[in-house]
């Protein structure tokens, strides 16, 4: 992880390339998932570091331009799973509640409680039906206190026994 940041109870499984990402808080970031690697300078001659400044392994003797491969800050929203092999390309924005499938190559934002998989990464459905996902969303369950999230923990299984409940506590 380089320039990340990741939220409360939120975990990353193993060799996972992290950099310049904001995670939020209850994210399932499965084996093998890379976000924000860097990019090359596509509308130049060549591809290649060896022709700009920058920290790199090869050799700089015919670099003469500046470019800056850092990739743009990505975003996970809160409560999104992402499985195994999954690539999200730098400045992305994946909202919160959404699913990534495994294996899946997202270069485009993915809206909050979406499901989306394949190469390129298109939506399959959403994860609720449109009123509950924007419940949900307008919820912000993740930020409430541990304490009450412990109290009724039971009925993370019943979307919508839990957001009366939220909306009576609230």
């Amino acid at each position: 992880m380089i320039d990340t940041s990741m939220g409360r109870y939120s975990y990353c499984g193993y060799h996972c390339t992290l950099i310049r990402c904001r995670i939020g808080r209850f994210c399932s970031i499965a084996d093998n998932v890379s976000i924000g690697l860097a990019s090359h300078p596509m509308e130049w001659v060549s591809t290649s570091p060896a022709f700009y400044h920058g920290r790199d392994s090869i050799p700089k003797d015919l670099a003469s331009l500046d470019y800056d491969p850092a990739p743009a800050e990505t975003v996970i929203g809160n409560d999104v799973w992402i499985g195994a092999g999954a690539f999200i390309r730098p400045g992305v924005t994946v909202g919160n509640g959404a699913v990534v499938g495994m294996g899946s190559v997202v270069t485009r934002d993915v809206a909050p409680y979406t499901i989306v998989a394949g190469n390129p990464a298109r939506v399959i459905r959403t994860r609720f039906p449109e009123a509950l996902c924007r419940r949900l969303e307008a919820s912000c369950w993740w930020e409430h206190d541990p304490a009450f999230l412990k109290a009724h923990s039971d009925l993370m299984d019943r979307p919508e026994e839990f957001l009366r409940v939220l909306e009576e506590n609230t």
